[in-house]
């Protein structure tokens, strides 16, 4: 472990027990915060723990949809992306729908994905896909309208098929912005995929809180809450792998 990470893990643990300590002389010393809104450290961490398999079973529910939304997103994002982006025509007649389509909060398209999709599943999948997708889709023509033109030209030479041109070339070349894209686009599916759960369905991370919140019963608002920050920093972490193993190349060339 170098200095710089060995510093930022003193850091991150310095603040976490700043914040563990006011978290609990607001609530068990001096009592200056309402219990039942917020209980002390110790009771959530006891009720962390016997909730732990009810938010794991959470968070399969939580996983699928997700998972499906997400990767459905980068299977029509990254090959969409690199076909528009290769063509400046096909380029200049996509940005102004995407411009306006993009901006569009996805989850105003839930009453019309409910009504029309034949299952609430069904439904939070294209909600969560519209908002995945456009990240990595502009992301990905950015990455590929990026690429060196000198690169390009040199791998034309080549003589390479369309297939190994575009996979031993345009990808590696556009994978840092495409890799920019997947990661908000990973963010958009997690936000959408809460809103989701919190309207219509029932079961999943974000059913969880909402539930509980509906009885009034904050212990378990707050442990749903405190879970659902492990698992996003747990996908971050896996993220920041893949994208370390994607990106090796960099580390070889220095």
């Amino acid at each position: 472990m170098t200095k710089e990470r060995r510093q930022a893990v003193a850091d991150i643990a310095a603040i976490l027990a700043v914040f563990l300590a006011a978290w609990h002389l607001s609530t068990s010393v001096f009592k200056w915060l309402d219990p039942v809104l917020f209980p002390t450290p110790l009771a959530v961490a006891r009720l962390f723990w016997t909730e732990l398999p009810d938010m794991a079973k959470g968070l399969v529910s939580s996983a699928k949809l997700m998972g499906s939304a997400y990767l459905l997103a980068l299977a029509t994002g990254i090959p969409a992306g690199v076909v528009v982006g290769s063509s400046a025509r096909l380029r200049n007649a996509v940005e102004p729908f995407s411009k306006v389509l993009g901006a569009v909060p996805p989850i105003v398209y839930i009453p019309y994905a409910i009504a029309l999709l034949p299952s609430f599943p069904a439904a939070s999948i294209f909600v969560i896909w519209s908002g995945a997708f456009w990240p990595v889709f502009v992301n990905t023509v950015s990455g590929v309208v990026t690429i060196p033109r000198n690169l390009l030209d040199s791998a034309r030479m080549l003589h390479l098929g369309r297939f190994a041109f575009y996979w031993k070339v345009v990808l590696p070349g556009a994978m840092p912005s495409i890799l920019t894209g997947a990661s908000l686009g990973l963010v958009f599916s997690f936000l959408l995929l809460t809103a989701a759960e919190l309207i219509g369905a029932t079961e999943g991370l974000g059913w969880y809180v909402k539930n509980f919140s509906d009885f009034a019963d904050y212990g378990r608002v707050v442990v749903g809450i405190l879970f659902i920050g492990v698992v996003i920093t747990a996908l971050s972490a896996v993220f920041k792998l893949v994208e370390r193993w994607l990106l090796r190349y960099r580390e070889v060339g220095k």
